[in-house]
């Protein structure tokens, strides 16, 4: 895992593209990860990168916050999948919120990515809450939070 660079930029719109694929056309509309400006994200060193040999694997971008760790997007490359990379990125938010001395993670999702909140739920998260997503009318976003453990 390292910090994205500013020359990052083009791979990590790519990949995100690519990965969240399946639920554009599930949507008929790309979801929030997709249209993202990434640069202001890389400048304050929110997107790690995940690299297997030489290419990129997978992105999880990670906000600090005083009393929580926000997951915006965790984005494995469609080549990647179904190898556990997504279990990694999680692990890796859980070890930076203890790096950073926060008691959670938290992120929130589409309400129809049901295969993500079965995921998210199976590793530890917990539903916290739903709402109408703001900048999408129609869509509801799912919150779920998980408590991290002082010792790794």
């Amino acid at each position: 895992m390292r910090l994205a660079h500013s020359e990052d930029l083009a791979a990590i719109v790519s990949l995100t593209t690519a990965a969240y694929a399946p639920y554009t056309a599930l949507f008929d509309a790309a979801p929030i990860p997709v249209t993202e400006d990434y640069a202001p994200r890389i400048e304050r060193g929110e997107i790690w990168l995940l690299e297997e040999g030489s290419e990129l694997a997978g992105l999880i971008v990670l906000e600090r916050h005083p009393d929580h760790a926000m997951i915006f997007s965790v984005a494995v490359a469609p080549a990647f999948q179904g190898r556990k990379l997504g279990i990694r990125l999680l692990d890796f938010a859980d070890e930076q919120a203890r790096l950073w001395g926060l008691p959670e993670v938290r992120l929130y999702t589409n309400s129809r990515m049901e295969r993500n909140i079965a995921l998210y739920t199976a590793y530890g998260y917990r539903e916290t809450g739903r709402r109408p997503n703001p900048y999408r009318p129609g869509w509801t976003v799912v919150d779920m939070a998980k408590p991290i453990d002082k010792a790794a």
